[in-house]
This record gives C-alpha cells, structure tokens and sequence, in this order.
C-alpha cells in the first residue's frame, strides 16, 4: 500500500529509470535504510531485481548498510549477510573508495536521506564518491530525495578553506536549501575533474515542502535523529558537540534538549526566552544521559520547542544558546580539542574558527551573524543554475556531463 499518490523520490522512480540508466552495467550501490520506496521496498531490493544489470558491491557510510552503528563508530570491509555481497566501509581507515574498488564498475547508485546540513556526513561521502568516480572514469547515478527542511531555508556560514573534514566538504552553509541530486549536480559543475553525473529527480515535490508534507516514509536518517522535530534543531545545536555541554546523546530527545550538571535550567531559559528569537520557546529539563557526555549524572538545562516552523531560524538559535552558556558560565564551559582532523571540533562544524575565537567578544555574536548571513546570500545566487525544483532555480533534466 502506497503512502501517497503525490511526491514520488528517486527510489519511486528506479523501477522505470533504472532499466535505461543501468542496463548493461555492474554497479555498487550507496545506500543505508533510508533507502526505500513509497512501497517500503528498499533500493537493495529494488537493485537486485534490475534485468539486464548487475549489483556487485555495497559502499557503506556513517553508522553501516543497515544503521547497526552508533556516531562516530568506525568499520571496516564486511559482508552483508542478507546478499552475499561486498561492503567496502567509506566510514573506517578510508573515507573514499579506493581505485581497485571501481576496477570493471560501470556506474556507482547513491541513494541517501540527507538532512539538508552540511556537517552531516554524507554529503562529505557523497562529495568523496563523485571525486573517486570522476578519476576512475566512473558514473554517479543519484536518486534524489527530499531536502526534510524545505528547498529555501539557507543558514549559517560557509566552510572555509582549512577547515575541510569528514563533517564537511565542500564549501556550503550549514544549511543548504537544496536536495541530494541538487548538491550532486553542484559539485559535478564545480569540481575540476569531469564527473559523469545523473540525477533521478523527484516528482511533485517543491521547494516550500518540508518532509511530512511530502506523504514518502519517513525512516530515521541515523540512530539520534529520529524525527523532523530533530531536524529542525540540529543545525543549530549539533555545534554542541564541539562543547562540554551535552547535546542530549544518550536520551530519547537527542538535539532537542541541552544541558549539564552545572547548569541553571531556569536561569538559562530565563535568558534564552527574554531574546524573543522567532519561533521558538526554551522550557527547563532534567535529564540523565545513558552515554556520551555525562553518562549516569543528572544533567540541568533546557528543551527547545520549535512553535512556528516558518520562522524559526536554527543556525542563529544554536549560535545565541552557546553564547548564553559561555556568558552565564565562563568558568564552567570548555570547547572540546579532541579531534581526528587536528582541528578543534567546534571549528570544522561551524566552517571556521570565527564561533570559538569570536562568540563572547563584544559584538561578537553580531558580526559572526552578518557574515552568515552574506554567506547565504552569495549561496543564494551560487546555486541556482544547479536547482531542479521551482521558480528558484531551471528545471532542469536532472543530467549534468
């Protein structure tokens, strides 16, 4: 039984698309459980029935095929048990496929929910795949699905040079207002290699849409974002994660609640509610993480509830709820340094060093906000040759050589 009779994703489309666009070839396939059709029949199942081409291998990104693996957990090569079939990790000693890997491949599918935010990481894998693909002479076949947050929300700073990271890639705000395909068409149109791209647009979707309204099944992209109430915040206060202050890991509501032992609920709401920021409410919690920052100890802090969607604006929430904890307990809050790339996290989360050098600064705040906010404009107008969908942008065949 169909979910609806409207947006149809990428996935919806393979059946007919992929027996022109995959006939006669060996292909790997980039794909997690997000990966399913309004029929909630996965891609793997989908692949695997293509006549006349032939599955031979899985690429495995951030938290595995079958998002078995908490964040940040690192894998190695595998066999998936259900197939027979090879999973090469892009998550464990490399991040990128290695030449042999693409030896007699004709073409890699990609079929992930992204979050519409840079710093997720598989737009970091996607952007690896297409530079892997693009030396090896490989095609990129993306079936595109939708941007959760809509197509027009554009937030925070670009990710600056130096700052590049498996949490981002290339240089695009934190928020993207654009879809998977849309990206993949930008990087192939940017990138100084040739990448032999196709994108397999969605249908009936727009650029006003946000996820729910889009009637597809909504499967949780990874293990702490299980819902859009989840994706609306996480642009914001995923920047905790380069922080002493626990952004709600080992909970039910992970992203959505902040706090820490030394923290004053009431007084941080207090603060956070008397700016009046648009489309949001900060209401007091206690909570006690089962893992990651504070496991076991009672945590003090808050609950963002999101109560006008349209307006709400989550980079800028995030940015002034860090800098109420670094003003209110300076003595108490630390950036966190402890990172593979050599950076402290806070910086390649944010793109740059600007939020830790700058946050408290008088003025600070405001100055990191007007360069954001040129930052989305200069986007504004940089993606738009690439957009399929809407007035914004052509509508374009969804084929980029």
């Amino acid at each position: 039984m169909e979910l609806n009779g409207g947006v149809k994703s990428g996935a919806d489309r393979l059946a007919s698309a992929g027996a022109a666009l995959l006939k006669g070839k060996r292909f790997i396939l980039l794909t997690n459980p997000t990966g399913i059709d309004s029929l909630f029949r996965s891609t793997i199942e989908l692949c695997r029935g293509l006549e006349g081409a032939e599955l031979a291998a899985f690429f495995a990104c951030e938290h595995g095929l079958r998002n078995e693996r908490q964040a940040g957990v690192k894998f190695e090569d595998e066999t998936d048990p259900a197939t027979g079939l090879p999973i090469f990790s892009l998550y464990g000693s490399r991040s990128r496929p290695a030449p042999y890997m693409l030896e007699n491949i004709d073409a890699v599918v990609v079929d992930l929910q992204d979050v519409g935010v840079r710093f997720y990481t598989y737009l970091t894998t996607l952007v690896y795949v297409m530079e892997a693909c693009a030396a090896q002479g490989v095609e990129v076949i993306v079936l595109d699905r939708p941007n959760p947050l809509g197509g027009n929300r554009i937030e925070g700073g670009f990710l600056k040079e130096g700052f590049q990271s498996m949490v981002g890639a290339w240089r695009m705000p934190a928020v993207t207002g654009m879809t998977i395909g849309e990206i993949a068409r930008l990087v192939a149109g940017e990138m100084s290699t040739l990448c032999r791209l196709q994108v397999v647009p969605l249908a009936g979707w727009n650029r006003s849409m946000e996820y729910g309204e889009t009637g597809l099944p909504w499967m949780m992209p990874s293990p702490n974002i299980p819902s859009m109430d989840t994706v609306r915040v996480y642009p914001g206060t995923c920047l905790f994660e380069g922080t002493n202050v626990s952004e709600g890991r080992g909970t039910t509501r992970p992203f959505e609640i902040i706090g820490a032992p030394w923290i004053d609920g009431p007084e941080l709401c207090g603060r956070m509610n008397g700016l009046g920021l648009p489309g949001v409410h900060f209401h007091p919690v206690t909570f006690t993480p089962t893992f990651k920052k504070y496991p076991g100890e009672l945590c003090r802090g808050l609950m963002i509830f999101v109560t006008d969607q349209k307006v709400y604006k989550s980079a800028e929430t995030g940015l002034r709820l860090l800098h109420g904890i670094a003003s209110l307990y300076p003595e108490r809050f630390e950036w966190k340094f402890e990172n593979g790339d050599g950076l402290p996290f806070i910086d390649i989360l944010s793109g740059s060093d600007r939020v830790r050098q700058s946050l408290t600064e008088p003025g600070g705040i405001d100055a990191i906000l007007t360069e954001w906010q040129r930052d989305a404009e200069s986007w504004r107008e940089l993606r738009k040759p690439y957009l399929l969908y809407g007035a914004d942008g052509a509508n374009g065949s969804g084929s980029h050589a």
